[in-house]
């Protein structure tokens, strides 16, 4: 029985893009075959076909028509027209993966229904519509007595909502009534055969009735003839057809020459398959590699270790700022240098994983494995925006808004190549609720010795720059951050909650917040938004990337810009490419316009005509970050909190580091728990909820505030 059919896009590589083809899906056997028309169907003659056992669906966040399948060590890449029509397939294709995948479970034989389970449905089905529309009255009768505009709002996205849902649970009982009264008609006293052929559509019950005139048995060789005698014969009882046999057990119409070596005589191929095997997808990057010579795959490989660029000439190294010997800690020495590699080894812990998960689910409350941690918290990972920090005080030292303005683009540029140094996907560590990280960068031309005691980080001096972070919420996941250099007078002030989701192949994170540089000598504030990230390849070795449009503006000089982190193309394209655009007061085109990728080089393009290398991550110079060694920390600040788990970690003991991990996390629970038991709320130390921002407890602009310059 077709669970579900119509037509979709399928990349070929033989035209290199979209052709047009009509798909069945048959959740009985688990095949998801695709013809070049309908007529094609109608006739049987298949394209090819993807066995969706053991099969992965992904989707990709950035396009919301298209969607993929990978099984038997193929990808298939496929587009509907839109996100709805996308979403059904989805959900159609899930449940028959899930259906078809349990190991050790004996695959149901679906039979056909009888008039008792219609009207059992029927009974319950009519019980949930009354029990929904009880649960709509209630939430009616809650948003008229709501006082609050705002919660009366909210309510109403769910009574939206609800209602589309009431009208498709009366529809599934109009159609089960229909179903109920199509069983009693002659039809459905055939062959089961026949039971595969119900449709509404005219030519499906033309094909239905020549089918019932092949004889029962039919020869495999012979299978296309038969139908195509059969599919251009005139309806007539006397319709004449070729006495050829067809095995027991095979349906009529999919099988072609590729299906000739049958699973068990089910007539279900062992492997997809494709009329043409160069009509399936690979990516051109792969292909590129794949096609390599033994040199280039040498070079290719000192590429990756760091030994030489890609022209063969060594790298150029940027300039290491020192660093003071009292704040080295050997757990975090070489974590630039980690990689997590290949997940294949772990394949049936990541199966296990996939197994609990379906796309679009919030991967906020699933538990992962402690093998893809990355040894530090996402709060430490958080002053990697810092990672620059000559670019970030710059923006005080120039004289007017406009170059302040390139100024903060050129430092939100450099800010995330440093969070991510290796090529290999790690996952930091989810912040514990209350958990706090502090530290400082030294300058250059740092010449004060006195600290700031009132400021974020007491033993920080005035010519450094101070971080301090802490994890304000654990639902949602909330770390709110501050930053500040003390003499230039300038500050960061950002919050960010993550909102992880799972898109097959893919792990989605949306980064939802927003961060806002003061310039307190010019009265100025720039806020800006983060692009989502992706972890790329999760059942091979994993990467990252950026996507996403997000925002700069100054609301006082009314500059602004916009940064476009672009994802990866499907076939071909550039990795971490990204696009921006600054804009002068009221003027809609660009006056500069940055292009590169966020992890490399950056060009800028002036209107005047003036160019110039924007940014060169390669070659800025690193400083590192000053962190007070773990024995003087707070219990609550992270390397503190996190040692065992990280200690473990960088000595392969990954059973110990899980265990550390699983004690805070349920320590966690328990003092949530105690809380509210008792009736007490969690208390932050350094930040506060303003509206819907997190801001820092004592800013320098509430700290020293003498009267703006300008």
């Amino acid at each position: 029985m077709a669970t579900m059919e119509g037509p979709l896009s399928k990349w070929t590589n033989v035209m290199k893009g979209w052709q047009y083809r009509w798909f069945v899906l048959d959740e009985n056997s688990g095949l998801l075959s695709y013809y070049t028309s309908k007529e094609k169907m109608m006739r049987g003659s298949r394209r090819g076909c993807v066995r969706l056992k053991g099969a992965i669906i992904g989707i990709d966040d950035e396009d919301d028509s298209t969607f993929t399948i990978t099984v038997d060590q193929k990808t298939f890449h496929f587009q509907a027209r839109d996100a709805d029509e996308r979403e059904q397939w989805i959900a159609s294709l899930e449940n028959t993966v899930y259906r078809h995948s349990q190991a050790g479970k004996k695959l149901e034989v679906r039979h056909a229904p009888s008039l008792e389970d219609f009207d059992h449905k029927l009974m319950e089905t009519d019980t949930y519509l009354q029990m929904l529309i009880d649960q709509v009255q209630a939430l009616e009768t809650r948003i008229e007595d709501c006082p609050d505009e705002g919660e009366r709002e909210k309510y109403s996205v769910i009574k939206v909502t609800a209602d589309g849902l009431v009208e498709a649970i009366k529809h599934t009982i109009v159609m089960l009534q229909i179903t109920k009264e199509s069983l009693k008609e002659p039809i459905l006293n055939g062959s089961p055969h026949d039971q595969l052929l119900i449709t509404n559509d005219a030519n499906y019950s033309h094909f239905s009735d020549i089918k019932r005139q092949v004889p029962a048995s039919l020869s495999t060789d012979n299978i296309e003839q038969a139908v195509d005698v059969a599919s251009d014969a005139p309806v007539s009882s006397s319709t004449s057809l070729p006495n050829i046999a067809i095995p027991s057990g095979s349906t009529l119409g999919p099988p072609r020459v590729t299906d000739a070596v049958l699973n068990g005589g089910t007539g279900i191929p062992e492997v997809s398959y494709s009329s043409s095997e160069d009509e399936e997808f690979y990516d051109a990057e792969e292909q590129k590699s794949s096609q390599k010579t033994t040199p280039e795959r040498e070079l290719s490989a000192l590429i990756v270790e760091g030994d030489c660029d890609e022209n063969g000439e060594p790298p150029v190294s940027p300039p290491v700022i020192a660093s003071k010997d009292d704040y080295y800690d050997e757990l975090y020495d070489d974590l630039d240098n980690e990689d997590l590699g290949s997940l294949e080894q772990h394949g049936s812990i990541i199966a296990h994983l996939l197994s609990q998960v379906r796309i679009g689910m919030d991967l906020t409350k699933v538990v992962l494995p402690t093998f893809i941690l990355e040894r530090r918290s996402l709060l430490e990972m958080y002053a990697d925006f810092i990672a620059h920090p000559d670019l970030f005080v710059k923006v005080a030292d120039l004289e007017t808004p406009r170059e302040r303005m390139v100024q903060v683009v050129r430092w939100y540029l450099s800010a995330f190549h440093a969070g991510r140094n290796s090529d290999i996907a790690k996952k930091p560590y989810n912040p514990i609720l209350g958990e706090t990280f502090k530290c400082f960068w030294n300058l250059p031309d740092e010449k004060s010795t006195d600290v700031v005691e009132d400021g974020p980080v007491a033993w920080a001096t005035k010519d450094s720059i101070a971080f301090i972070a802490e994890q304000v919420s654990h639902h949602p996941p909330i770390s709110a951050f501050y930053a500040e250099h003390h003499s230039k007078r300038i500050a960061l002030d950002g919050y960010i909650w993550t909102k992880s989701k799972f898109l097959g192949l893919s792990i989605g994170v949306h980064m939802i917040g927003q961060a806002v540089v003061s310039v307190l000598d010019h009265d100025e504030e720039y806020t800006l938004t983060f692009p989502n990230g992706y972890g790329r390849s999760i059942l091979t070795v994993p990467w990252v990337e950026l996507g996403g449009k997000v925002q700069i503006a100054c609301a006082k000089t009314g500059y602004s810009a916009t940064v476009e982190f672009h994802t990866k193309p499907f076939y071909g394209g550039r990795k971490h490419r990204i696009t921006s655009k600054v804009f002068e007061p009221n003027e809609k085109l660009p006056f500069l316009t940055v292009e590169g990728e966020w992890n490399g080089v950056m060009y800028g393009k002036y209107t005047s005509g003036q160019n110039e290398t924007f940014v060169d991550t390669k070659t800025l110079p690193k400083f590192k970050k000053m962190v007070r060694p773990t024995d003087q920390q707070e219990e609550y600040e992270s390397r503190r909190l996190w040692r065992d788990v990280t200690y473990n970690l960088k000595y392969k003991n990954v059973e110990k580091a899980t265990e550390g991990k699983q004690f805070l996390e349920q320590r966690q629970r328990d003092e949530a728990k105690d809380r509210k038991e008792k009736g007490e709320r969690w208390e932050t130390k350094f930040f506060h909820e303003v509206g819907e921002h997190w801001v820092y407890d004592r800013p320098l602009l509430k700290r020293n505030n003498p009267s703006p310059t300008e």
